[in-house]
């Protein structure tokens, strides 16, 4: 395992996911490169635009870009390749990002809702089926 896309979404999940995926470059050789798409969220504050001079986009990018060197802090310089944050519909840009960089694995987090989304999760299940490459879901361990 040369390339690990590690997929980092700003949620309590992160740190599990990112953990699972500096255990796999640790033992294996391989480098890690943490990322994170950016979208429109489904509700923009009425107020954003007395919050700021920077587009919703510029800022969304740019909190996401803070988010993922923060996290990039925590992996060991030997295993971190570099940290990527792309604007777009997250399972395609992380299924693109891992075909452009001939990743051999992707790890990202799982959600909760209902049906195959209650097991995978809607952006994890849709990697699981159009990743160019094999992909981890890291699971939240139930509270005991």
């Amino acid at each position: 395992m040369k390339r690990i896309l590690v997929c980092i979404d700003g949620s309590p999940r992160g740190p599990a996911v990112l953990a699972a995926a500096t255990r796999l470059a640790e033992a294996h050789g391989g480098r890690l490169v943490l990322f994170r798409s950016v979208g429109l969220p489904p509700d923009v504050p009425q107020d954003f635009w007395k919050m700021t001079d920077e587009s919703l986009l510029e800022s969304l990018r740019h909190a996401a870009e803070t988010y993922v060197a923060e996290q990039a802090k925590t992996v060991p310089p030997a295993v971190l390749d570099r940290t990527e944050v792309v604007i777009g519909v997250a399972w395609q840009a992380i299924c693109e990002t891992a075909k452009r960089d001939d990743c051999d694995l992707v790890v990202v987090g799982s959600h909760g809702y209902a049906g195959l989304d209650h097991l995978l999760g809607t952006t994890a299940a849709k990697v699981v089926n159009h990743a160019p490459c094999s992909v981890l879901v890291v699971r939240e361990r139930p509270a005991r």
